[in-house]
C-alpha cells in the first residue's frame, strides 16, 4: 500500500481500470443469458440520463420500438427491466416418455413437473399399455388442483394446468387447510365425549385435501421464485414466498398428526373420556393457540405470538408429565395405551405449531429489516 493514500482508493482505481478495458471487449462479445456485460449513461437533453438495451436481448423479447418495457427498482439498489407481456407470452411444457420411466414412476415423475411450475404435460406411452399408465395419470389428477386433460389418444395424454400461479394468493390456500385441520380436530373431540363416530368417516379425504393444497402452494413458491411477475402480481417477496410454504408445511404435519389422532379413535371402542383429564385440555389449548397465530399471519404482533408459542411449549411439558405418570406404572391396560398414543399426538400439534410461530416471526422481522447503503 502506498504511504498516505487509503487502500479503497486503490481498489477503485484498479476497478476503474479493469472496466475501461474490458468494455469495449465485452460490447463486442456476443451477449446471452447469464453473461455480464458494462454499459455507459448517457445523459440526453442536459436532464434526461439513457442507457441503450443489448440488441439480443431486445430480439430474444421479440421487442420492437415504442414498445413498453417495465422497470422495478430493487431494495438492493437494482433496475429490473421487463416486457409488458411477459407472462402471457411464455408456457412451461414438458415431454415424458412413460414407456422409459422406471416401472410405477410416472406418478412420481408427473408430482416433480406439477411442483415445478409446468404449465403443459404431454406424456407418451407404448400401445398396449394405456391402462397402467392412466391410472397414474388419474391418481395425479386427484392428488392436485389445475390440471385437466386436454387431449388424449392410444398412444398418448396432454395434461394442461387452468389455473394461473398468479390469480390464488398463498394465504388463500393456507387459510383453507387450516380449516380443514381444525374442523377434523373439533370432530375428534366431540367423537371422544361420545359423539357419533361418522363424524370422521371422511377423515382420510381431508388429509388428501390438505396435501393437495400443499402441493399447489409449493407449486406457487416454485413459480414465484421463478418469475418476479407472478410475485409482484401476488403481492409478495420471494423470502415471504418461501416463508408461506414453511406455513404450509407445518400445517400439513399438523393434519398427519390429526389423521392419525381420527385413526386412533374410530378404531378404539372406548368410553367418553373426562374433558379434565390429560390430553382433553391440552386439546383445547392448542386450538387456542393456533387460531391466534393464524390472525397473525396478518396483524404480526409479537406478543400474540410469543404468547401462543409459550402456551404451546406449557403443554408439551404437561403432556411429557401425563406419560411419564402412565409408564410409572410398568404395563399399560388397552386405555393407557389409547391415552399415550392420543397425547403423543397432541404434543406433535404442539411442536408443529410452535414451528408455525417462529416462521410468523421471520415474515414479522423481515418486513422491518431496513437496508441501508454504507458509504465510503
Amino acid at each position: 500500500m502506498r504511504l498516505g493514500v487509503p487502500r479503497r482508493y486503490i481498489i477503485r482505481s484498479h476497478r476503474n481500470l479493469y472496466r475501461s478495458k474490458y468494455s469495449s471487449i465485452l460490447s463486442d462479445m456476443s451477449f446471452g443469458p447469464g453473461d455480464i456485460e458494462v454499459r455507459k449513461v448517457q445523459l440526453t437533453g442536459g436532464t434526461t440520463y439513457t442507457l441503450s438495451i443489448p440488441k439480443p436481448w431486445a430480439d430474444e423479447m421479440a421487442l420492437s420500438p415504442r414498445d413498453s418495457i417495465r422497470v422495478d427498482w430493487r431494495p438492493s439498489g437494482a433496475l429490473r427491466l421487463t416486457p409488458i407481456d411477459l407472462l402471457d407470452r411464455q408456457e412451461k411444457r414438458v415431454t415424458l416418455d412413460a414407456g422409459s420411466l422406471p416401472n410405477e414412476s410416472l406418478h412420481d415423475h408427473l408430482m416433480g413437473a406439477y411442483l415445478s411450475g409446468v404449465d403443459h404435460i404431454k406424456i407418451k406411452f407404448p400401445s398396449g399399455e394405456e391402462r397402467t399408465f392412466r391410472k397414474q395419470i388419474r391418481r395425479f389428477l386427484r392428488n392436485t388442483r389445475g390440471f385437466e386433460i386436454m387431449d388424449e389418444s392410444e398412444s398418448g395424454v396432454d395434461l394442461i394446468c387452468l389455473i394461473s400461479a398468479a390469480e390464488m394468493p398463498l394465504s388463500a390456500s393456507i387459510n383453507r387447510m387450516y380449516l380443514q385441520l381444525t374442523s377434523l380436530v373439533r370432530d375428534i373431540i366431540s367423537v371422544l365425549e361420545g359423539g357419533d363416530v361418522e363424524l370422521l368417516s371422511d377423515a382420510d379425504e381431508r388429509e388428501e385435501e390438505v396435501d393437495a393444497l400443499l402441493y399447489l402452494v409449493e407449486r406457487q413458491v416454485c413459480i414465484t421464485l421463478d418469475s418476479h411477475l407472478v410475485a409482484t402480481t401476488l403481492k409478495i417477496g420471494r423470502n415471504q414466498a418461501v416463508e408461506h410454504s414453511n406455513l404450509a408445511r407445518s400445517l400439513e404435519r399438523m393434519m398427519d398428526h390429526a389423521l392419525q389422532m381420527a385413526i386412533l379413535t374410530k378404531a378404539e371402542d372406548i368410553e367418553a373420556l373426562n374433558l379434565k383429564q390429560a390430553p382433553m385440555p391440552q386439546i383445547s389449548l392448542w386450538q387456542k393457540a393456533i387460531k391466534q397465530l393464524m390472525i397473525n399471519i396478518r396483524t404480526r404482533d409479537s406478543h400474540e405470538i410469543e404468547e401462543s408459542r409459550a402456551m404451546l411449549k406449557q403443554v408439551q411439558v404437561d403432556i411429557l408429565q401425563f406419560e411419564d405418570q402412565l409408564m410409572e406404572g410398568g404395563k399399560f391396560s388397552k386405555g393407557d395405551l389409547f391415552h399415550f398414543r392420543l397425547s403423543e399426538s397432541v404434543r406433535r400439534l404442539c411442536a408443529y405449531a410452535r414451528d408455525f410461530g417462529e416462521v410468523l416471526l421471520n415474515l414479522k422481522l423481515y418486513d422491518e429489516m431496513v437496508v441501508e447503503t454504507i458509504d465510503d
